[in-house]
């Protein structure tokens, strides 16, 4: 009996996951064709599916390097919805911020690289300050679909990002073998020093 939830458990937070990654080509085409009061609450359940799956995979004990995979594809699809949807509907606002996200490109693209010589594929460590990060720009991205973009959750969710990616980038220099589900620098550090 406990096999059979554990398994119903893995297939219902895999297709939680799942939603998000077949969701982002949908959001895009209602994003082009002018439908942004679908797009936006449709985009929020993206990001709210991104809250739930990892917390209900830590719960039940279902967390796999598989289903790690996929989060990250499915987290990085629904930012990348987000962010290319702000282009098309908050242009100015974007041109004024250029240099954030310029920088924030630049850093994810020296994590990625950095990653992929290292370990020959992308990292899934989901360390308490990428889910921070990730939370902070579904806030700022839906609060600016909804309202508008505030500037005070723009540069809070650049700077958390910031230092998220500058703590990956260290950990896979730090970190020899591949590992999913890594907390954070600090607990990597406590680690080796027991």
């Amino acid at each position: 009996m406990k096999y059979n939830s554990h398994r119903s458990a893995w297939y219902v937070i895999n297709g939680i996951t799942v939603y998000r990654i077949i969701a982002a080509p949908f959001l895009l085409i209602l994003l082009f064709a002018g439908q942004h009061d679908i797009f936006k609450w449709l985009l929020g359940i993206s990001f709210f599916t991104d809250l739930i799956d990892g917390f209900l995979a830590r719960k039940y004990k279902v967390t796999s390097i598989a289903g790690a995979g996929l989060d990250s594809i499915g987290d990085d699809l629904t930012v990348v919805v987000g962010v290319i949807a702000l282009f098309v509907t908050e242009n100015s606002f974007i041109k004024e911020q250029m240099i954030f996200i310029i920088i924030l490109l630049v850093l994810f693209v020296v994590q990625v690289a950095s990653a992929l010589v290292r370990y020959r594929k992308m990292t899934t460590f989901h360390t308490y300050l990428a889910k921070t990060a990730a939370l902070m720009q579904g806030i700022f991205l839906l609060y600016a679909f909804f309202f508008y973009p505030s500037l005070v959750l723009f540069y809070t969710a650049v700077i958390i990002t910031g230092l998220e990616l500058i703590e990956e980038i260290i950990l896979v220099n730090m970190l020899k073998n591949w590992e999913a589900n890594v907390k954070g620098l600090y607990w990597v550090l406590k680690r080796r020093k027991n």
